[in-house]
């Protein structure tokens, strides 16, 4: 059977309290608070925190044959993000890298991809959500990342939760974009989310029921999630699911963390699922897509550390507005009046050298890394 092998998660430690936007600018104010990433960390890194966790779930001498990473807001385009996280999580060189990025639904297809793997791969979903000053995308957005990795189960990776169903459907309007070079989304009026979404969440819903053999009321965690809020609601409210059923969507103390938030409800309720409970996943970004799955008897003894909610309560939420707005680069600030730091170097490349001499042939230019000898006596 396939399914996920191991998984990990990784929330800032600052959390932006949607009170404090309210108060800088006098907007009605939110309830809650959002997950800040601070100012020297990106989606790549998020990535790699995340990454770290869900490796330590896996025994030694397993390793991933793939990474796919996921985001809407990557570090670098043209280069490979995946690379970074590859290099940064000490996978073997033969281990492909891949992005997917550019797209909230990238996240849950970045899973599926790993989910149909025939080998273990690792799928990493990280987003920073940022939008203008008062909006909504800004209050009720978060930052952070989840790490999953999927394929057929082995004696020494068990499948934690087992892959019983999937379903998708897809359809193309414009209810959110974002034009290259632009800082913030384009969103379309919130009313009609409901409408437009509904109707695909219902069939995508229905379809991966039906291939599991069970019916709303037989699922044990129901999460939908997506950046349209109501649109969710909708699907929520036609989905026949038990309302115990449903899933929270870390709203209040997270915000939605956009590609990376399939990962991390799926992580959080892997953190306290039991044994054989049924969990479906449903995911609405240009469409609808459905994950059912079934956890077995190995997730008691293989749950990641820390758990979704450890990760939230070691944050302080007290972080300031205007400190948030220039992280953001949203508020542009005179640095200090002091010659400029020396610029970080690249990482030391260890060189292995014979004999007794230091010296190794002619001096790398300036601007290369540095270069780590080790001498070996003859």
């Amino acid at each position: 059977m396939s399914g996920v092998l191991s998984y990990g998660t990784y929330v800032p430690y600052y959390r932006l309290q949607r009170s404090a936007i309210a108060a800088a600018l006098g907007t009605p104010s939110g309830k809650g608070s959002r997950a800040v990433a601070s100012s020297d960390e990106d989606t790549t890194t998020m990535a790699v925190e995340a990454g770290r966790v869900a490796m330590r779930g896996l025994a030694d001498g397993v390793a991933p044959g793939a990474v796919y990473f996921a985001t809407a807001d990557p570090a670098y385009l043209d280069k490979t993000n995946a690379t970074a996280i590859h290099v940064a999580l000490a996978l073997p060189d033969d281990t492909a890298a891949y992005d997917m990025v550019g797209s909230v639904r990238s996240g849950v297809g970045a899973l599926r991809a790993a989910l149909d793997a025939k080998q273990p791969t690792l799928a990493v979903l990280s987003d920073l959500r940022t939008g203008l000053a008062g909006g909504n995308d800004e209050r009720d957005g978060g930052d952070a990342a989840a790490a999953i990795v999927c394929g057929p189960g082995s004696d020494e990776a068990p499948v934690l939760a087992e892959l019983v169903a999937s379903a998708s459907v897809t359809a193309e309007f414009m209810d959110r974009w974002r034009v290259p070079g632009a800082r913030s989304s384009t969103v379309w009026e919130e009313r009609f989310g409901g409408h437009a979404y509904a109707p695909l969440a219902e069939q995508a819903l229905t379809d991966a029921l039906k291939a599991a053999d069970t019916t709303p009321d037989g699922l044990d965690h129901l999460i939908v999630t997506g950046p349209q809020a109501r649109g969710v609601r909708a699907a929520l409210a036609k989905s026949g699911a038990r309302p115990e059923a449903v899933v929270d969507d870390l709203s209040a103390t997270v915000g939605n963390t956009g590609t990376a938030h399939p990962g991390l409800l799926l992580s959080s309720v892997l953190d306290a699922a039991e044994p054989g409970a049924l969990i479906a996943l449903v995911v609405l970004a240009d469409g609808a897509d459905v994950l059912v799955f079934r956890a077995t008897d190995a997730l008691a003894q293989h749950r990641a550390s820390p758990s979704v909610a450890q990760w939230i309560a070691s944050g302080r939420d007290d972080l300031d507005y205007q400190r948030f707005l220039t992280w953001r680069e949203s508020l542009v600030r005179e640095g200090p009046r002091r010659p400029d730091p020396v610029s970080p170097a690249g990482p030391p490349r260890c060189v292995e050298s014979s004999g007794s001499s230091g010296s190794s042939g002619a001096a790398a230019p300036s601007a290369a890394p540095a270069t780590c000898r080790r001498h070996v006596s003859a």
